[in-house]
């Protein structure tokens, strides 16, 4: 997609914009961003894809109406596999889900298949959803997933604009690669980054997981903070980490995976990994 068509598609977005509500169910809120908008600045298509993954929402504004017109709550985890051509665009997401507000439904059931085939429809791939209790929901226990915090890690930062060549601090040399292999899972909360339409802070923790040779601490911390005042979509920015990662550490293995907190009863969370895997089930405490 080139550049132009890109532009043009995101100004047709809802995010951004003015809208009305509607608690009528309405799919037709739903919009689809290309994940190609994404992922040709970084090479990227689904016939070269370097991981696999996938991209786990959160929803905690999600009601209906039994057919006696009692509201029930419920708690929905949504995920996306990776290789979808599409991604949701999170306003009309919010909307979309909205718009069950008012409307009748015979049974979680219904609703969860109402949910699986709109969203599976829009992004042209299988859409995993799980309903759940308030009061029985795995993604509301916060369990954090283990790993080295290197917020504490005394540096010093003069320049806020993105730049990946931090991390060229940790290319291992020839030497350093015939050296001990380590597995490490890093993590920072100090990852923050702007949406790219509305210019929003968007804060996430991040978890790093890597088997290869060790990675400059103080480099990688550098580099998760040089996109303080960057502009790009929750996913891209992880497959950014990832890519990056990717070329100047050169792990044998790799796992990338951003817990985002949430905006408009939504958080997004991008997983991916050299192994196919699925992402944890893990809330920290922002989330």
């Amino acid at each position: 997609m080139s550049t132009y068509q890109g532009a043009e598609a995101l100004k047709s977005l809802t995010l951004g914009q003015t809208t009305e509500y509607s608690s009528e169910y309405n799919p037709k809120l739903l919009q689809a961003v290309p994940r190609s908008l994404n992922r040709d600045d970084l090479a990227l298509s689904n016939d070269n894809l370097p991981f696999y993954g996938e991209d786990v929402w959160y929803g905690y504004e999600l009601s209906w109406l039994t057919p006696s017109g009692k509201p029930v709550v419920a708690v929905a985890e949504f995920r996306f596999p990776c290789s979808s051509v599409n991604i949701v665009e999170s306003k009309s997401f919010k909307l979309y889900l909205n718009s069950f507000n008012q409307s009748r439904f015979d049974s979680w059931q219904q609703v969860q298949e109402t949910l699986i085939s709109d969203l599976s429809a829009l992004v042209e791939a299988p859409a995993q959803v799980t309903l759940s209790k308030v009061d029985d929901c795995p993604a509301l226990v916060i369990a954090a997933l283990e790993g080295q915090c290197i917020d504490d890690i005394d540096i010093t930062i003069d320049d806020y604009q993105f730049n990946p060549e931090h991390l060229a601090e940790s290319a291992p040399s020839q030497s350093e690669q015939d050296n001990a292999v380590v597995e490490q899972t890093l993590v920072s909360h100090l990852l923050k980054s702007n949406c790219l339409i509305t210019n929003q802070p968007d804060w996430a923790s991040v978890y790093i997981s890597y088997r290869g040779t060790e990675i400059n601490q103080q480099a990688l911390l550098k580099y998760l903070i040089s996109f303080r005042q960057h502009n790009e979509f929750h996913e891209q920015c992880v497959e950014r980490i990832f890519c990056d990662i990717q070329k100047y550490c050169q792990p044998q293995q790799l796992t990338v995976y951003a817990r985002y907190t949430r905006r408009g009863g939504l958080d997004i969370n991008p997983f991916r990994s050299t192994e196919n895997i699925s992402a944890p089930n893990a809330r920290g405490l922002r989330q």
